[in-house]
Formats: structure tokens, sequence, C-alpha cells
């Protein structure tokens, strides 16, 4: 399970706890002062697991960590208490680091420095067990403390089947000592972004091809038409007037052909766009947290409004 700063998974986390800040708070066992919060560790999904606290008033400079379920949170007086908190404890605790890399090895020696003081598990009379952010259900609660082995930790759990919610003494939460730890709750949201995954570009391009066009032609001539006469028609030779040249002009006319081009529109083209709309769909599985308490020997009472 990998550990996250609270301010790297939501920057705006104040924002959930009614702008109340765990981190700066002095840290008290008892009534002694031992340092302050010095930040708040979560896992992947949101939940709180641990307090990095700064034990300078006991060890200088000596940051560790402190399980979220063995610290009582008083905005009030800005403290927060780890009442089972011992000096012993800290000198034996790992020195935490800002470029520490927890991992499971890491975290079983915090937890095996911690586990001989809960042997009395469940004289605190605390609601352990609700308070967890992402769960569907808060884990059940537990009558008895697990089998305690100090060598090889608590038994039947290793790296492959550890989970937190096996020691709700050590990360559970609860209303009383944990005010204004928002629970989380996870919920799919659709939406859409609009983006360009293409565009169309029109052109025109000219194609040429060959046209013939034909066109009738009137051309004039002239025909000279010659016919034979009869003796009748003779005239004496003094009566005849012979001339030379021109004796008649006539006009000729042709005409000629003329091609030119035009252009004209062959028709009309009109470029639009429209929307085409579908459905996208998601199925996803969601987390909310819930809360389970469950009060035990206590005699049956009947309350009247």
């Amino acid at each position: 399970m990998t550990l996250i700063k609270i301010k790297d998974f939501d920057p705006d986390y104040r924002s959930h706890s009614d702008e109340q800040d765990i981190k700066g708070l002095d840290l008290y066992s008892n009534s002694e002062k031992v340092g302050y919060v010095d930040d708040i560790l979560v896992d992947e999904s949101g939940k709180f697991r641990y307090l990095v606290v700064n034990t300078g008033v006991w060890f200088l400079g000596k940051k560790v960590l402190l399980p979220i379920g063995q610290a009582r949170i008083d905005y009030h007086n800005n403290r927060v208490y780890a009442d089972r908190l011992t000096k012993e404890q800290v000198e034996a605790l790992p020195e935490f680091t800002e470029d520490m890399a927890i991992d499971y090895d890491q975290e079983e020696e915090v937890r095996n420095v911690y586990r001989p003081s809960l042997s009395n598990y469940g004289d605190t009379g605390a609601a352990y067990g609700v308070g967890y952010t992402g769960l569907e259900s808060a884990p059940p609660t537990q009558n008895t403390a697990p089998t305690l082995d100090l060598e090889a930790g608590y038994a039947g759990y290793d790296r492959s089947n550890y989970s937190y919610d096996r020691e709700p003494q050590l990360y559970g939460l609860n209303d009383e000592s944990h005010p204004s730890l928002k629970l989380y709750e996870e919920r799919l949201i659709a939406s859409k972004t609009r983006q360009k995954t293409g565009e169309a570009v029109i052109s025109k391009r000219v194609e040429t091809e060959s046209a013939e066009a034909s066109v009738n032609l009137e051309k004039e001539r002239v025909v000279i038409e010659r016919s034979p006469v009869g003796s009748e028609a003779l005239t004496s030779t003094s009566a005849a007037d012979f001339q030379e040249g021109e004796v008649a002009r006539i006009d000729l006319y042709e005409e000629v052909p003329e091609f030119h081009k035009e252009a004209f529109v062959r028709e009309e083209v009109h470029v639009n766009k429209v929307v085409d709309q579908e459905t996208a769909s998601a199925q996803e599985t969601l987390r909310r947290e819930e809360i389970d308490m469950e009060v035990k020997n206590s005699p049956a009472r009947t309350e009247s409004v």
C-alpha cells in the first residue's frame, strides 16, 4: 500500500475538515508535551494512516510515525494527544525522513513497536472500526485483540494478505477522537470536452477537355450562264456595240466563322457542418463509506420522547 502526504493527495484537504488542520498542532502524551504534528500520511484511496510527529522535546529533531488510531485530536486546545506513546517507543521507532519510501517491512517495524502497548486492547471504550475513508462499509468491531507474536508479527498476516482494517486499534477513526476527519466517497462524473479531431478542406481544381462546335456558313459566288440564240437574233454590224473593259460590278459576300469561350455557372455547391450525436457510457465500481457502531455490554433501555 502506497503512502502519500496529504498535501500531495489533496492540495485542498483543509476545506474537507472545516478549515481545521492537524498539521502544526502540539503533540502531548497525557499531560507532557512531546513535540508537534509535522505531516499526515494517507494511502492512495485517501484513508488516514499515520501522523508524522516531530518528537523534538524528547529526542531533538526525530520524526516518527504515529498510527492515526493512536491519536486523539483536540482542536479546541490545538493539541493532539497520544496517551499511550512513551519515550521508550519513540526511541525504538525508526526515524522518518522526507525522502523515505515506506514499504510493508518498515510499517511492520513501526507496528511492532506499538503492538505490545495494545495487549489490553479494548479498555479505552473507543468505537474502533468506524470512520474509514473509501470503504463501502466500516470493518466490523473486533471483540478481542489479535494474537500477538512480537517476533513474527500478528499470526496469519503477511505481506500478501495484510490489510489495515485488521488492526482498527491502530488505524480506526471515531468521531470522539478524530472530529472533522471526513469520510470520502467516490462518485463517477460524466463530462465532455470539445477537441479538434480533423478538418475538411474544400478546394477547386480545373479540368480540361476538348470541345467541338460547328456553324453553317454562306458564301456568295458569281455564276455566269451562257445560252445560244437563234438566227432571229442577228443584228447588223453597224448596230453591234463592241466594247472592252468592265461591264458590271457585283459585290460578293461570305460568312466567316467566329469561335470564343465563355464561362458560366454549371452548379452551386453548398458546404455546411452538421452535428451528429451519440451517447458514451462508462461503468465503474464506486465506493462509499458507511459507519457501523456496535454497543457492547450495555443494558437494554427504553427511551421515550
